[in-house]
């Protein structure tokens, strides 16, 4: 028997056989009576609060809230709680996890590129993604009559479900002469070619300072959109430039 147990093979089994007894002997007389006499409580309700709160209200609450997945949702105001897991009113046990759900907002969503589509593909496009279409500038220009060339938000920037895009119409080469784009809060280099586009030019160039626009956006235009001129007019723009408030030469 003594030389059964030298065997080191056997030593090992022993080892393991006597390190599992001593586990089932802690799992069931001291980790099993903790956890079960562990106290209880129910979750309180959150949805609908500010993240802060919610956290603040659960961790006083002696539970783990877990921040899960940011979900658009415009019933709810961006940053609140939407859903939870546990529901409120669950018995837990304390020092559970709590999972929450917070709202995005309002969804947003991304604009489509109108420019070289008719008006009736630009409605299209936008209602596809939720957005509207919004005023229509009839333009005449070198672009084919009936054609969108120029677009009140740049193809892929971020708006609102539901917000308006503008859109500027070619209605060609007019002989009776060209109808004045609307300039105005665009840039200068937008402007310039909205104007080429009409067949029309940049005249003399005004800079105002402004402490709240971005430097050479549109301020004002001369002569004003909807002006007919002839093919080849310059257009004189009044734009930002940035206020100096550095006096040192």
């Amino acid at each position: 028997m003594k030389n059964y147990l030298k065997n080191p093979r056997i030593k090992r089994i022993l080892y393991y056989l006597v390190g599992f007894f001593i586990f089932v002997l802690i799992m069931n007389y001291i980790v099993m009576p903790w956890y079960v006499d562990e106290p209880e409580k129910p979750v309180p309700k959150v949805i609908g609060l500010n993240t802060d709160d919610a956290i603040s209200i659960l961790r006083n609450a002696d539970l783990v809230p877990v921040i899960g997945d940011t979900t658009y949702d415009e019933k709810y105001p961006k940053g609140s709680i939407i859903y939870q897991r546990p529901n409120a009113g669950e018995i837990v046990k304390i020092n559970r996890r709590i999972y929450l759900f917070i709202s995005g907002g309002e969804p947003i969503v991304a604009v489509p590129v109108l420019i070289g589509k008719s008006i009736r593909d630009a409605k299209f496009s936008l209602e596809r993604v939720g957005l509207n279409l919004g005023k229509i500038d009839s333009v005449a220009s070198t672009n084919p009559s009936n054609m969108i060339f120029d677009q009140q938000f740049a193809a892929g920037t971020s708006l609102k479900k539901g917000d308006y895009v503008g859109v500027s119409l070619s209605i060609g080469n007019n002989a009776n002469g060209i109808i004045v784009p609307n300039l105005i809060g665009k840039s200068l280099t937008e402007a310039e070619k909205i104007l080429v586009d009409s067949t029309l030019k940049v005249g003399k160039i005004n800079y105002q300072p402004s402490v709240s626009l971005l430097p050479n956006t549109v301020l004002d235009q001369y002569p004003s959109n909807g002006i007919r001129v002839t093919s080849g007019s310059s257009i004189d723009l009044f734009l930002t430039k940035p206020t100096n408030t550095d006096n040192r030469q």
